[in-house]
């Protein structure tokens, strides 16, 4: 193996030789065509054998077509997912979508919550501005008008029939409303519910049926539940689970069940064990389980002398008593009654009101001394009294109303603390311990209209009253 190096630039060639043996030529140009050439693949120069070096010739490819600044926004543009705007009809199904409607309610109430906020930025936390000013003003008045709940589509001219506040929920206040005349074309029977905690002004739910609501409670150990008792008779269960504003379940309208108007309702017992306690106005006595309102589980007819039926408008349980009840009637007797045993009905018999008993409550606050076998009761006779189970006569007369007493409460804190609402707007509040002749304090509202639901809040610190209008005021 011989190499030959020729520096002239004419001579180019390279001679053929025996097999194996090559005359390489060098010079300028040739390392600058080498060097201009692309590289070769390595599958090429794999396949020569050693030592021999590749031709050199370069990879031909087809060459792409130029492309012009306007293809290229073409390009560009295609690229881009075009947003096809929907009909009015796909519109429409989206709307009605119960995903949709359910995201939007929900979204509503939280941004209502939101806006409907006022917080003061200017509180001063030293004391120095006007914070003796503050303290005067909340010690000269013990009742005071916190706010007040009204929603001109619902509410508006329907009576307030009864007013309950959440076990599990301590914001929120459950109002059912009365038939309204001026709103034909809506449901008679309306169930609120109202957001004491946030200064929205509208219902956090709406719930109605086509009869009217005399009665409504929240559902003890079922916080989405909600009851109410109905004109026709029939017990109807709302959930606030569902996205739908009428009854998920309804009693029969059967001789076995209802079939007069239900003016109160109780759940009663314990979350393993409770039933709901319903009485209506021909005296009936049904019990229900509230995983099945198809039929009561047991049924008692509250009688009196000649066995004739009361007509009942109130009711009320002792404290963890879910056995023993006092009723108020229409005749303005007052009953005691029993739901089991050998004596199951009306067991004594209170005598003392002259008009029909609007309201009945018994004492639940617990301490020291049990005073549970006290309670108190409203009557249409401008009169509220406190009774003694143990007796048969009236322990106190309180008559210091002018107009019928619609309500009476007992606090769920103080034990000699009550409150009443009557006919001409004023919400009395007693104290035993301080004096049994006049209230200790008195609000009065803004507008000609009758109070004539009261409830406690279960801290005590609130007492709602709605009236015959609608409205609902929050007392502090």
């Amino acid at each position: 193996y011989t190499k030959q190096t020729q520096t002239t630039q004419a001579s180019t060639e390279r001679d053929a030789q025996a097999f194996g043996y090559y005359v390489l030529t060098y010079d300028e140009q040739a390392e600058d065509e080498e060097s201009s050439l692309p590289p070769m693949v390595d599958g090429f120069q794999s396949k020569l054998p050693p030592g021999i070096l590749p031709h050199g010739l370069p990879k031909v490819k087809d060459m792409e077509p130029a492309i012009t600044s306007v293809e290229t926004e073409q390009q560009q543009k295609k690229e881009v997912k075009q947003i096809r705007e929907l009909s009015e009809d796909e519109k429409m199904m989206i709307v009605l979508s119960e995903d949709f409607q359910r995201t939007m309610d929900r979204t509503g109430r939280i941004m209502e919550r939101a806006l409907a906020e006022s917080t003061d930025i200017y509180t001063d936390y030293t004391g120095i501005s006007g914070a003796d000013d503050l303290n005067d003003d909340k010690a000269g008045g013990k009742v005071s008008l916190s706010r007040w709940f009204f929603d001109e589509r619902w509410s508006r001219t329907r009576c307030v029939t009864s007013l309950d506040w959440s076990p599990q929920y301590p914001e929120l206040l459950l109002a059912s409303y009365h038939t309204s005349a001026d709103s034909a074309h809506d449901p008679d029977g309306v169930c609120l519910v109202w957001n004491t905690k946030f200064k929205k002004t509208s219902p956090e739910y709406v719930f109605h049926c086509q009869s009217t609501v005399l009665s409504a409670t929240f559902a003890r150990f079922h916080p989405n539940l909600i009851l109410g008792g109905t004109y026709s008779g029939q017990v109807v269960l709302w959930d606030n689970r569902v996205q739908k504003r009428t009854p998920i379940q309804r009693t029969p309208l059967s001789a076995t069940a209802h079939t007069h108007p239900v003016y109160c309702m109780e759940v009663v017992g314990t979350p393993n064990a409770h039933n709901l306690i319903s009485v209506s106005t021909d005296g009936r006595l049904c019990s229900w389980s509230l995983d099945m309102l198809s039929q009561p589980q047991e049924t008692l007819e509250l009688q009196h002398r000649q066995s004739k039926a009361i007509a009942v408008t109130s009711l009320d349980f002792p404290y963890n008593d879910v056995n023993n009840f006092v009723l108020g009637s229409e005749e303005g007797a007052v009953y005691s009654a029993c739901r089991h045993g050998t004596k199951a009905g009306v067991t004594d018999t209170y005598d003392g009101h002259q008009g029909p008993i609007t309201g009945i409550n018994t004492h639940k606050v617990q301490g020291p001394v049990d005073y549970s076998h006290l309670f108190l009761t409203s009557s249409f006779d401008w009169t509220i009294k406190l009774w003694n189970m143990k007796e048969n006569k009236a322990v106190y007369s309180f008559e210091d109303n002018g107009d019928y007493v619609y309500d009476v409460g007992w606090s769920p804190v103080h034990p000699s603390v009550f409150a009443a609402v009557d006919g001409s707007g004023r919400l009395d509040l007693w104290d035993l311990n301080t004096d049994t002749e006049v209230p200790v304090a008195t609000a009065t509202v803004d507008q000609p209209a009758a109070l004539n639901r009261l409830a406690w809040s279960a801290s005590g610190n609130h007492i709602a009253a709605g009236d015959d209008h609608g409205r609902i005021n929050l007392y502090d």
